[in-house]
């Protein structure tokens, strides 16, 4: 069996005997059609709430489930509770962001001539300017840089210039998370791999030599705008400051071991992406000063000399939702918010635009974010609301092939190849947060729109900001929260699904 079904092993039409061996459960006969009147209306009544209690799971849960496609509610067990979604809110971002640029929307980065272009010598400035792309990365500034060569510049007169002013400017997604996750980053109109420094260290019989790079599969281009010194201490694991535009990190050293590495976030996108595009371009000849940033993109003689344009907008939210990677979220929301034809000054203003929209067209009335990725411990929203979110994106049919495959899993945490019901969704974590949202195809066809928020929030709040990356019983509650989800997933289809 998957699970625990042991409320639905004690109501009328759930016969085991007989029963094959490879089934998953024991079955209900004819679906809820089986029960009686009063066992079926008792049963959708209190069965979620008698699952939810008798987990253990400390703290507080909402559930709700609808028909997909009439948007008839089955039932909700604290539906309207107010809970935070943690990255099932990047749910509500995808939807925003589909219907305010569309599914074919593509994010340009350009290399822009500030000045007239003569002989191989551009007499001005050159400017790369960001278009809020999130996926941006060290492959396609090489491949921009062979194509400014191509493009006939040899040489710059002025200066090079970073705009990043496209969408406005946040130091980091979420401050109430340790300055080292690499989750939440600075967020502004250019991103270079998603604003994060890949840090490496290995020892030698000198101490330690470590690195700062712009790393991908091809390239690992030093840069000068990020820096790390070993320190002779045992905690914090890792300081951060800022001086003369540099992120300047330090790294205790009995942290470290023999060598390892890991990805730091960026705090100077613009400085960034401009330094390992300056290794780039000298490596095609072309020698350029370094980076200023710019936040306004205006002349009477800018020329666009190369452009880059991302894949459609589609295939970034499928990424973006199957590695729930924030960054991507909140510039993707960010430029919906701007393309709807508000001027967004902070990812709160964006949250807030979208929270209208929603509102709008949806007609939720608990929904209250307050940034596009679910991050931030302050966004709230309810179960009944991100159901009616679902019922109401389904019709389109451009939302359930962007999710995740959910895989169903037995009592001992095997993955069943087989499982007679499938579920797409967006999962959400944070500390002491759980939640899971999206569609269940349950075995005779019937698709369900489901959502289930869970949170401990006493037990968050009494967090010191180190404990975060990992909460001391943080893993063991999360472990509860995902078995209620999946106990309540098989509770669905044995149900509904009939």
């Amino acid at each position: 069996m998957i699970g625990s079904l042991a409320v639905l092993a004690t109501l009328p039409g759930l016969a085991q005997a007989g029963a094959p061996r490879t089934s998953l459960r024991p079955q209900l006969r004819g679906g809820i059609s089986a029960l009686s009147p009063a066992a079926r209306q008792a049963e959708i009544k209190t069965g979620a709430e008698q699952m939810v209690k008798g987990s253990g799971l400390a703290g507080r849960v909402g559930v709700s489930v609808a028909d997909a496609k009439s948007g008839l509610k089955l039932e909700s067990y604290e539906g309207d509770a107010s809970l935070p979604p943690a990255s099932v809110a990047k749910i509500l971002t995808t939807v925003y962001a589909l219907d305010s640029l569309g599914p074919d929307y593509r994010f340009q980065t350009q290399l822009i001539a500030d000045g007239a272009l003569s002989n191989g010598r551009l007499n001005g400035n050159l400017i790369l300017a960001g278009g809020g792309d999130p996926t941006l990365d060290t492959d396609t500034l090489a491949r921009m840089a062979g194509s400014l060569k191509s493009a006939g510049v040899r040489e710059v007169t002025g200066k090079f210039l970073v705009y990043d002013g496209f969408l406005p400017f946040t130091a980091t997604i979420d401050e109430e998370q340790p300055d080292h996750v690499g989750y939440s980053p600075a967020v502004a109109g250019i991103a270079l791999n998603y604003n994060r420094v890949h840090f490496a260290w290995n020892r030698t019989a000198k101490g330690y030599a470590v690195s700062m790079d712009g790393r991908s599969d091809k390239y690992r281009p030093d840069v000068q705008t990020a820096t790390m010194q070993v320190v002779n201490r045992s905690a914090p694991v890792y300081t951060y400051g800022r001086k003369n535009g540099i992120d300047q990190w330090t790294v205790a050293q009995t942290a470290l071991g023999n060598s390892g590495s890991r990805w730091l976030p960026v705090r100077n996108p613009a400085d960034y992406a401009g330094d390992v595009f300056r290794t780039f371009a000298r490596a095609q000849g072309i020698a350029l000063p370094a980076a200023s940033e710019l936040n306004r993109l205006s002349g009477n003689k800018l020329t666009v000399l190369v452009t880059n344009q991302s894949a459609p907008l589609r295939e970034i939210l499928r990424e973006t939702l199957k590695w729930s990677n924030n960054l991507a979220a909140e510039m993707i929301g960010l430029t919906a918010s701007t393309a709807r034809g508000g001027n967004p000054r902070s990812l709160k203003d964006s949250a807030q635009d979208m929270n209208r929209w929603l509102a709008a067209k949806f007609g939720v009335k608990n929904t209250r974010m307050v940034d596009h990725s679910g991050l931030g411990a302050a966004s709230r929203t309810t179960a009944d609301d991100m159901v009616a979110v679902l019922v109401g994106a389904y019709p389109a049919g451009q939302l359930q092939p962007l999710l995740k495959d959910i895989p169903i899993r037995d009592d001992r945490g095997r993955t069943l190849k087989n499982a007679p019901f499938g579920v797409v969704a967006k999962t959400g974590t944070l500390n002491f947060v759980s939640g899971l949202a999206g569609y269940e195809t349950a075995r005779d066809g019937t698709v369900l729109a489901f959502a289930y928020f869970s949170a401990d929030l006493p037990t968050r709040d009494r967090l010191t900001r180190a404990e975060r990356e990992r909460p001391p019983g943080g893993r063991a509650w999360n472990t509860r929260s995902k078995k209620l989800q999946q106990n309540l997933i098989e509770r669905w289809d044995a149900l509904y699904g009939h």
